[in-house]
Parts: structure tokens; sequence; C-alpha cells
């Protein structure tokens, strides 16, 4: 009996020392270097945009349509302003600064040599087309000079003539805007007297982005 085990104990106590002398070899290997190269890393970094206050528009024309029977003392035609939209991805906005949007148009040229169209007589109603949470606010309904004016204060049946379409809406000049994306649009409204000359009628309504302070 003491015979057969100590063969096995021996086997055993050699794969333990062999696994040992391995690992001493290793260890002490030194490898000779054979040669060298290298290779080129490069990145163009860009400067970071600081974000800028842009103003766009849907669509760059837009065609009137009569409305049938409107009155008895003028000729009306009617149509909507493509969507107007705001967006600021500045980081940082100084306190107090405001924009507002607005629209002014030229006068309605005759194609055919007809007498133009003074832009009083073109008015708008504008409208919020996102939905806001108090930051920004629509202009007020400008009518035309062929109506009565809706401000008791100080008549605003003017036109066209530099009138606000959308505006930020802050309530003091510590106050600053969020980043973000506003639209508005407006519905236009053409009255001319019933003697105009017809014929195509073109006018431009130039709209403008302004930033100011409070």
């Amino acid at each position: 009996m003491i015979r057969n085990n100590r063969p096995r104990f021996v086997r055993t106590a050699a794969g333990v020392m062999g696994g040992l002398v391995l690992v001493g070899v290793g260890a002490a290997a030194v490898a000779d270097e054979v040669g060298t190269d290298g290779v080129d890393v490069n990145v163009t970094i860009e400067e970071q945009a600081a974000g800028a206050l842009s103003l766009s528009v849907a669509a760059d024309s837009e065609t009137l349509t009569e409305v049938e029977g409107a009155s008895a003392d003028y000729r009306e035609f009617t149509g909507a302003l493509p969507d107007v939209t705001v967006t600021d991805t500045r980081s940082e906005v100084p306190e107090g600064q405001f924009w507002y949007v607005t629209g002014q148009a030229s006068e309605f040229v005759g194609a055919e040599g007809q007498a133009p169209i003074t832009p009083d007589h073109l008015g708008w109603a504008p409208a919020l087309v996102t939905e806001g949470n108090g930051e920004v606010a629509p202009g007020e309904e400008v009518p035309t000079s062929l109506d009565e004016s809706t401000n008791p204060s100080a008549p605003n049946n003017v036109g066209l003539a530099g009138e606000e379409l959308l505006q930020l809406a802050l309530d003091s000049a510590e106050a600053t805007a969020a980043n973000g994306s506003w639209t508005a649009n407006a519905d236009l409204t053409l009255k001319t007297p019933n003697d105009v000359e017809g014929g195509s009628y073109s006018s431009t309504v130039t709209l403008s982005l302004f930033e100011d302070t409070y």
C-alpha cells in the first residue's frame, strides 16, 4: 500500500516544480529590438461655434385672392404670410437683450404700368404657430388705411409700415430667454378702392430681425 501511493505523490510534485521552472525562465528572457517605425496621428479641431440669432422664412412668395362680395365700399384680397421662424442657438445672451421681427411692405407695382397701390392698403393679423410659454408674443393686428383704427388711444390703421410680427416678451432688463426656436405667421389683407385698375400687381414684404437692450 505504501509503494502504490508514493509514485502518485512524486508525479504530482514534479508537475508543480515544472510549472515554477517555466515561470522563472519566462521572466528572465530578454528581447532584441529589430527595428522601429512610427505612425503620425493627426486631428483638426474646429473652433466651437458661439451660436447665433437668426431669421428664416418658409417660402418666398404668396398670392392673394379676392374675397367676393366682401364690401360695397372696397375690394378685398386675402392670403397668408409664410411661417417666419426666429432661432437662438447662443450659449450666452447678455442680460437685458431682446429681439423683435417687423414687416414692411413696398408699393404694389402694376405689371402693365398701372398706378401703384400704396403699402398702407395691406394689413395683417399675426399669430403664433409654435406653442409658447410666455417668452414670445405675436404683434398686434394692423388694419389697412381703408379700415377704422382698432386702437382707441392712437390710430393704427397704417398698414405694413414696419409693424411687429413677433417679439421676445421679457418682463425685466435682468431676464433672458432660453435657447430655442419660435415661429409666427399672419393673415394678410389687401383692401383697394372699387375703381382700382385691373391687372397684376406685386409687392415685397421685408421681414427684419432686430436685437436691442432695455
